[in-house]
């Protein structure tokens, strides 16, 4: 995200970023942070509904395919869309992983590995302070 943003509605500078994020979703989603496990925002959140990126508001993940992976962050079977996320290689931290970033706005998501249940075997374990939840509406 360091790069000038150009896509309509989205923080044209890291000032303007800033005004956006809280300290903790800035950390996470332009400096590739992970939050602590099993006390974030929706690691075991079961409502139904849609998470999105919480710079762009791009729907990213649907609870349909939210499930519990015991890890303490929110994991998904896959993306509403291949279209909406971007995986890259990361060796970071003396692992070898891939991560998962938001298309529209380049902020970090988490990561995905090849455990998840069946019958993709993926799980995209993802930080809550790059999502938003929008809620299902009933009727």
């Amino acid at each position: 995200m360091n790069e000038k943003v150009l896509k309509c509605g989205l923080p044209e500078d890291e000032a303007e970023l800033k005004k956006l994020l809280t300290p903790e979703q800035y950390r996470i989603m332009v400096e590739n942070g992970t939050e602590a496990p099993f006390g974030n925002e929706f690691w075991n959140h079961t409502e139904p509904g849609v998470y999105v990126d919480a710079v762009s508001g791009v729907p990213l993940f649907s609870s349909d395919d939210k499930f519990d992976s015991e890890c303490g962050w929110p994991s998904f079977t896959k993306p509403i869309s291949p279209d909406v996320v971007v995986e890259k290689p990361d060796f970071s931290h003396g692992m070898i992983r891939t991560e998962v970033r938001a298309k529209d706005s380049n902020g970090h998501l988490g990561h995905v590995f090849d455990d998840g249940p069946p019958p993709l075997g993926i799980r995209y374990c993802i930080n809550s302070a790059a999502l938003k939840f929008v809620p299902r509406k009933h009727g």
